[in-house]
């Protein structure tokens, strides 16, 4: 990992203004590219996943992060990749300063992107600009690797008229591998260029960040803060080498309300916790994990200006739901898997204490082979959500598989094999979901996991992930 001293971030002397407008005094020239065929084709690569919103006072609109306002977006495909044309570099701007925040990985292994945007977000609470490139991580890869981060984040400073530490830079791919900078630095004109607030923009982008996904993972709703309406929007991926904390994903979240920044860094971190942080495809924590909150303000919505006001609760659980959206879908398109794992645990004594035995269950090999092979082995469920490191008294453990109720005040009870397995063949065949309910008391502590079966592919899409 990069173990040099931090950098120092220079700031750019030219103007401030967003766009393609008047490119050509920075010195880079660069042809004028059709902007929606560009963008629309990047949908004709991998389809979109189904997004999985917790019920609310929400609804869901399209545009993903260019949803709400002030937001652009653009993805391409800039010669990155090993192999295909599948665009594999990302853009999101924001026409004004965006309150920013941010949530990485705990690997200490961390990648130069990682390194570089926590030091950018210690020295900034704003950010105007997020680059993500596909096709290698560069963690791993020592001063040289951050070197080329760095020269990438300048010339698109230089592009865009920011500050470097506007700029940050989210990474996904091979380990061990550094960008291939010249063709990066190369696409960069072509990616400005083509930034556009239209639905387009925003599902060229969410193409453009993706590996071994299947789907690409985008979402948008608009909500109430205050009375007033906001649009959150919202982009990830992931699919395999999934685990807290984080997981093997990288996210752009945007919104246009109102809110302070130290109030909306430790929202975002909330939402994280109850979001990516309840995912996992194969126990695996990567190198990467990024996730990236910007807000604009411009919904002009009431100012968020402390966190125990009504309104920042109407903000949290807007936001909450929006990564909750996206986390499932990334378990949903967990390599290999057939469906959607949703364990929910009730009656502990605190929300946290929940979330650990909810994903202790959705980790454990045992169970997620078991769903695979249709098998309602309910001993291991239990046995998973006893090893989660939470005290519960065992004559209360209660286990429902779908309809089926298959212990309570912890005796085992006579169900219908048959028919529970057959429930989760169908999910299955539907690539649905199989939802496993379990409470450990009476308590009022509830949390949520989610995670994904694990089938003989798993295995030979990583494999093969290199070859």
């Amino acid at each position: 990992m990069y173990t040099s001293t931090p950098p120092h971030f220079l700031s750019a002397t030219v103007p401030r203004s967003l766009g393609p407008k008047n490119l050509t005094s920075s010195g880079f020239r660069f042809r004028v590219f059709t902007v929606s065929s560009t963008l629309s084709e990047a949908s004709n690569y991998i389809p979109a996943a189904p997004i999985l919103l917790p019920e609310g006072p929400w609804k869901q609109i399209p545009g993903g992060v260019t949803a709400p306002k002030g937001f652009k977006a653009a993805g391409i495909y800039g010669g990155l990749r090993a192999k295909g044309e599948k665009p594999d570099l990302a853009l999101v701007t924001c026409d004004v300063d965006a309150v920013a925040a941010g949530s990485f990985t705990t690997n200490m292994v961390a990648a130069a992107p990682v390194l570089y945007c926590k030091q950018a977000l210690e020295i900034s609470k704003t950010a105007r600009a997020v680059m993500v490139n596909a096709g290698q991580a560069n963690a791993a890869t020592g001063d040289a690797g951050y070197q080329d981060l760095l020269e990438c984040a300048d010339k698109l400073a230089v592009l865009l008229r920011l500050k470097r530490e506007e700029v940050l830079i989210e990474s996904t791919g091979v380990i061990g591998q550094r960008i291939k900078k010249e063709a990066l630095l190369k696409s960069l004109p072509k990616l400005v260029n083509v930034l556009s607030s239209s639905i387009e923009g925003a599902g060229s982008a969410a193409v453009a960040i993706t590996t071994t996904d299947l789907v690409s993972k985008s979402v948008a709703i608009e909500t109430q803060v205050g009375g007033k309406n906001i649009k959150i929007g919202g982009m990830a991926k992931g699919s395999g080498m999934i685990h807290p904390n984080m997981a093997t994903m990288l996210g752009v979240v945007t919104t246009d309300a109102v809110v302070e920044s130290d109030v909306w860094r430790k929202m975002v971190q909330i939402a994280v916790n109850r979001s990516f942080n309840q995912i996992t495809v194969d126990g695996d924590t990567s190198t990467n994990d990024t996730v990236i909150a910007l807000a604009s303000g411009l919904s002009g919505s009431t100012y968020v200006s402390s966190f125990d006001c009504y309104e920042a609760m109407q903000l949290q659980a807007s936001l909450d739901a929006v990564m909750q959206g996206l986390a499932k879908s990334i378990a949903w398109d967990g390599e290999g898997a057939t469906c959607l794992i949703e364990v929910s645990v009730t009656g502990a004594e605190s929300e946290a204490e929940a979330g650990k035995t909810a994903l202790s269950v959705a980790s454990s090999s045992l169970v997620k082979a078991a769903i695979y092979g249709r098998d309602p082995n309910w001993g291991r469920i239990a046995a998973a959500a006893g090893y989660a490191g939470v005290n519960f008294k065992q004559n209360k453990l209660r286990i429902r598989l779908g309809d089926f109720l298959l212990m309570d005040n912890g005796q085992p009870l006579a169900f219908d094999r048959a028919a529970a397995s057959n429930y989760m063949r169908k999910a299955g065949e539907a690539h649905g979901t199989v939802n496993i309910y379990i409470s450990v008391g009476d308590r009022s502590g509830s949390g949520q996991a989610w995670g994904c079966d694990l089938s003989y592919d798993y295995v030979k899409i990583n494999a093969e992930y290199t070859t």
